[in-house]
């Protein structure tokens, strides 16, 4: 458990202006919105009127459970309760209503017990309820005769100023929460009601949790919703989330960045990694989960902490809703066992935590209370024997106090009283006594010692884990959400609002539906400034060889054809052609294959040859849920077998660019081996700028776009798409 002092947090002017909706008169080139929407959910949390549609206190029906819950809940958050059935005259003592229409009042919130919602839901809108939650399942999660009858709810509450929580949700937003937990909030959102359990068990580890979203099918509102509410909320200082499928990229992207604006770390489980758990999650709620690598990429540019089990989800959030910022990142290891250590400091050094040699005269101090045979450079071995006495107290203050130190981590693999209790206690009152971060790992399978049920979870500063993987992972996010949230600036304040020059060219190029030629896919490259080899499109050999002539020896020719994807496999490219005759040659060889192979060719491209670089490979490509992707990697003809690329989510800056490529398992190319000169990465970066921009301002005509290779020269002398492939979508929707 961690003390109640947490950063300040900043805030988002333009997301909290108004409270209720996103700001309209805001969009980027795309026509998609700049600013998160952010609900007015108070009322959701904490109405001053409820009914319950379908309510009962008949004996043995399901329905009378969660009206009890109900009318418990109401009663503690002060809300006036009406039951509503058309059989009872009464429910738990409290009047009971026929209908919605003969309700005393508009309602804050509507809870529907009803195998059929529909109705209920359009007699809601028209009593001006504003939040309703349909508990029943049956719809998207089961077919397309579900999913349809899902989007009749949809449609029934859009535009009508009534929410819709649901449906196939349940009541977890209703839930007990203690009320008598101090410090920062964890809130919780899961599609899976029953996913966030572990979270919600953590107030009887003293861990505060301020509320809980089901978001069931969104059939309205989303995790983006409930996300961008929690983000403004003073008391909430962590939000933990469990999602199956996001319902839509952008709004997902915004309500992150409202986070990230804020500082307020987001801790996230998706489904969908696998192809099995991306099956199962569109079994369950109906939905579409994209493409996994995507969304990945998508939370490390708005800083959502991706984790995979739900432990981790638990221990992550916990630390990031209360730990105070980190005064330095080295982190030191204190155990009483070598081996325990060097255990510990094997995993968080895989895993990029910073282990920093301590200095000599530290380690000298040490000395002083630790034989001189132990190691003390970082790990620590106390070897055991100095916890028991004074010096324990002594060894922790002296580790905490290195100013290069900002996280102690002391693993203690299991009990052995009394100097384990002793070591709690020293450990539970020094990390009282500093601003820096005290871990200890608590690895008894039993959990019932006195150390650890009293004295570590007892402590207000003290962050307890059960196991060595989930310490890692949470201190990990701890110091990656500070160092992110440090240097954040939003993408969305300098994305682009008004086409640029180059998209009414660009657009002239494309044709719905087709795959563009060669040398067609080049000039949209061109018009957004993107070099490209000298070349000339011929349509006889004569031709060719006078282009040869004016593009200068040695060429690369190649045929130019719509739909024509991959030329090397047919034998439809040559290079390093230096004489008339070799052109000659081969563009009738060109030909006599085109025409072999039923190929309708617009000409052939005679092209100056680019040889000394690196090949890699920029790329466009339109995700279901985020929209236009822009990808880069390493190019040629091993690009599908090494398949090593990095994808970002526009917009993004130079600096986001830069990451894609420090992501590359093969970056170092980048920087010249073998005595290969470096290439000249900032060519690199300004091409995927462009290409972003081309994504934003083209991406409701252009399906995919491919340049590879796009040859990085040595620096200082650009970088030039030796190819390019460019497929329309099927229709053009831009105005």
């Amino acid at each position: 458990m961690l003390g109640s002092t947490f950063s300040t947090r900043g805030t988002d002017p333009a997301a909290d202006a108004g409270g209720q909706g996103r700001r309209t008169d805001d969009v980027d080139v795309s026509g998609r919105p700049l600013h998160a929407c952010v609900p007015d959910l108070d009322r959701f949390f904490r109405p001053d009127s409820l009914a319950v549609v379908g309510a009962s206190d008949a004996e043995g029906r399901p329905n009378t459970g969660i009206t009890r819950q109900l009318v418990t809940w109401a009663e503690r958050v002060g809300a006036r309760l009406h039951p509503v059935n058309p059989g009872r005259a009464s429910v738990f003592g409290l009047p009971c209503h026929a209908s919605v229409a003969d309700l005393p009042e508009p309602v804050d919130l509507a809870v529907l017990l009803v195998a059929d919602p529909l109705p209920v839901l359009e007699q809601l809108t028209g009593a001006k309820a504003r939040f309703a939650v349909v508990f029943a399942s049956g719809f998207a999660e089961t077919g397309e005769a579900g999913a349809a009858a899902q989007e009749r709810l949809g449609r029934a509450v859009a535009g009508s100023g009534l929410r819709l929580l649901g449906p196939n949700t349940n009541l977890n937003a209703f839930q007990a929460f203690r009320e008598d937990l101090p410090g920062p909030a964890i809130a919780l959102i899961t599609q899976s009601g029953h996913q966030g359990r572990p979270v919600y068990a953590l107030q009887e580890l003293g861990i505060r949790l301020s509320h809980w979203a089901p978001t069931g099918n969104e059939a309205d509102l989303e995790t983006a919703d409930f996300l961008s509410y929690f983000a403004g909320r003073a008391e909430v200082g962590a939000i933990a989330v469990y999602a199956e499928g996001l319902k839509d990229g952008r709004s997902f992207t915004l309500a992150a960045d409202r986070a990230a604006r804020n500082k307020v770390p987001v801790v996230m489980v998706k489904v969908g990694r696998t192809e099995t758990g991306t099956r199962a999650a569109a079994t369950h709620t109906g939905k579409l989960t994209g493409s996994d690598a995507v969304a990945d990429a998508a939370f490390r540019q708005f800083g959502v902490i991706r984790v995979d089990g739900l432990d981790e989800l638990q221990d992550t959030a916990a630390l990031l809703a209360r730990a105070r910022p980190p005064l330095a990142e080295g982190v030191a290891v204190y155990s009483i066992s070598g081996g325990t250590g060097a255990h510990f400091a094997d995993l968080a050094t895989a895993a990029g935590l910073p282990l920093p040699t301590l200095p000599e005269a530290k380690q000298a101090e040490l000395h002083q209370w630790i034989p001189e045979y132990l190691n003390v450079s970082n790990p620590v071995d106390s070897g055991g024997h100095p916890v028991g006495d004074w010096r324990g107290r002594k060894i922790i203050d002296a580790i905490l106090a290195d100013p290069g130190i900002g996280v102690l981590v002391c693993p203690i693999t299991g009990p052995f009283p009394p100097m384990s209790d002793r070591l709690a206690l020293d450990l539970a009152e020094a990390a009282e006594a500093t601003d820096k971060l005290v871990c200890v790992i608590w690895g008894s399978p039993v959990g019932t010692e006195e150390a650890y049920r009293t004295t570590l979870l007892g402590s207000s500063r003290v962050a307890t884990f059960r196991t060595f993987g989930n310490c890692v992972t949470a201190v990990r996010a701890w110091l990656d959400h500070h160092r992110f949230t440090a240097g954040y600036r939003s993408p969305f304040d300098d994305a682009p609002r008004t086409p640029s020059s180059s998209a009414r060219k660009a657009r002239a190029l494309l044709h719905p539906g087709r795959r563009l030629s060669e040398h067609a896919a080049k000039q949209l490259l061109r018009a957004y400034g993107i070099r490209v080899p000298r070349e000339q499109l011929v349509t006889s050999a004569a031709g060719a060889v006078r282009a040869a002539a004016q593009v200068g020896y040695p060429v690369v020719m190649k045929a130019s054809a719509d739909r024509l994807a991959h030329k090397t496999e047919l034998g439809l490219v040559k290079i390093g052609l230096t004489s008339a005759s070799q052109v000659r040659d081969a563009y009738r060889e060109l030909a006599d294959i085109a025409r072999y192979e039923s190929l309708e060719l617009d000409g052939v491209l005679v092209c100056q040859m680019v040889e000394r670089g690196v090949e890699m490979v920029v790329g466009i490509s339109q995700d279901p849920l985020f929209g236009p992707t822009v990808t880069a990697g390493l190019g040629g003809v091993l690009v599908e077998v090494l398949r090593d690329t990095a994808v970002r989510v526009p917009p993004f800056d130079a600096g986001t660019a830069r990451d894609m490529l420090r992501e590359l398992r093969g970056s170092r190319l980048l920087d010249g081996v073998r005595g290969a000169p470096p290439a000249d990465t900032d060519a690199l970066v300004d091409v995927i700028l462009r290409v972003q921009r081309m994504a934003l301002e083209l991406g409701d005509g252009l399906a995919e776009l491919d340049i590879n290779p796009l040859m990085v020269l040595p620096r200082g002398q650009g970088a030039c798409a030796l190819d390019a492939l460019a497929v329309c979508r099927q229709e053009n929707t831009h105005d």
